[in-house]
């Protein structure tokens, strides 16, 4: 169930290449499949058209990532994803970085489950698959 949330200014869309980022942080997250089902990933991207970035004066840009997950998981186990995670955005964005103004943040929000409803049939999917692959096998 992590929800990653990637807000980033208009001025930037184009150079950062969205949809690309979105599958970089989607491939982290599914490298630790054990931690987080990937049936339970889900990515999108806020565009920001109204903004202000430090002092409004210069092409400044930002994308900030927010990485949503139900509250319980051992800070040593979270804390190396949302590490790879960062350097994974890093990476995508590195020539961005190198030739504009540009800050990039990742933030873990863990949430209570109390009032969390959730429903969620990707998961059978799944489960077919790994199911038709051991089938596969023996």
């Amino acid at each position: 169930m992590p929800h990653v949330i990637i807000e980033y200014t208009a001025n930037v869309e184009a150079d950062a290449r969205i949809p690309e980022l979105m599958r970089t942080l989607n491939d982290v997250l599914i490298g630790h499949a054990d931690v987080f089902p990937t049936a339970g990933i889900r990515t999108r991207a806020l565009r920001l058209d109204q903004y202000r970035m430090a002092d409004g004066g210069a092409d400044d840009a930002f994308i900030h990532v927010t990485f949503r997950i139900k509250a319980g998981r051992p800070k040593d186990v979270t804390g190396p994803i949302c590490a790879a995670m960062f350097a994974a955005m890093r990476a995508h964005l590195a020539d961005v970085f190198a030739r504009r103004y540009l800050g990039l943040t990742l933030e873990l929000v863990e949430f209570d489950t109390h009032g969390f409803h959730v429903e969620n049939n990707v998961h059978a999917r799944f489960a077919r698959v790994a199911q038709s692959q051991q089938d596969g096998l023996a």
